[in-house]
């Protein structure tokens, strides 16, 4: 695959242990079901300095990016601030995104029985949350209507960012999916076929492995050794993975290179996406 789609996730919360990420596991989810993958993901803590760092290098690679947390109006939310820094570009009222805000204000008021009034400055600082870079386009959020927002990098990468709440950050990682990378889904099926080898060791199967990776482009294969799994002990999971079209070539290779190895093979695993 040659359109690459990465995770960033922003909170301290998450580098200090007080919460656990949930998105990495979700979004390799959301992806594997339109037959897409991640390619990487990146964690960092709210210094807005990292942070920006982090970003530019997004904006820079061509890539669809996803970014969840700190983009509240807090003092430790410094998402958007950190956006518009790494874009060269000013923070701006998104006024659509306002004006969503501002029907979220009327509905928690009358939810309370209270009349809004909207220059509170409870209200008032609950703007902040539409203050975007600028030339921001806004994401939904069907939850509480607080929209996230999306950024487009002069290298050509794409940043989408959302809230760090699973409750509102699934369901817009969603919708960016749906609305603008359909035309990507189920595109380069990919295959990942491997065999569980026991008594083996790394370094006795690399040159094998070596052989597979350079007379089969683009295969790549992959090794996992478990030391102490609780059905099949000490083994090496070994395979390929790649192009579907490509794969069964690379793994009938891999499967004789064993045969001849002497190597003892237990259950076969595929895994298609």
């Amino acid at each position: 695959m040659t359109f690459r789609f990465g995770l960033i996730v922003v909170g301290d919360e998450i580098l200090s242990g007080k919460r656990s990420d949930k998105h990495l596991p979700k979004v390799i989810e959301l992806l594997a079901a339109r037959g897409l993958a991640l390619a990487y993901a990146d964690y960092v803590g709210d210094v807005p300095e990292r942070i920006t760092h982090t970003l530019e290098r997004a904006f820079a690679s061509g890539d669809t990016v996803f970014c969840t947390g700190g983009i509240g109006a807090t003092p430790d939310d410094q998402t958007r601030q950190s956006a518009a820094r790494a874009l060269g570009v000013p923070l701006q009222a998104h006024p659509q995104a306002q004006a969503l805000i501002r029907e979220r204000m009327q509905e928690m008021a009358q939810e309370r029985g209270e009349a809004c009034d909207p220059d509170t400055p409870d209200n008032l600082q609950r703007l902040n949350m539409g203050v975007f870079p600028a030339g921001a386009r806004i994401i939904p959020n069907s939850y509480n209507k607080i929209a996230g927002f999306s950024c487009s990098g002069s290298g050509g990468g794409a940043v989408h960012f959302v809230p760090g709440f699973p409750v509102m950050a699934w369901p817009m990682i969603e919708w960016v999916l749906e609305q603008q990378c359909a035309h990507l889904f189920h595109q380069a099926p990919q295959t990942e076929h491997s065999v569980l080898v026991f008594g083996a060791m790394e370094a006795s199967l690399t040159p094998l492995m070596e052989r597979i990776e350079r007379d089969h482009v683009p295969v790549r294969v992959f090794s996992l050794p478990s030391v102490d799994h609780p059905v099949h002990g000490r083994h090496i999971e070994l395979g390929v993975k790649g192009p579907s079209a490509a794969v069964p070539a690379a793994w009938a290779a891999l499967r004789a290179g064993l045969h001849q190895s002497g190597a003892q093979c237990g259950p076969e695993l595929v895994r298609n996406v």
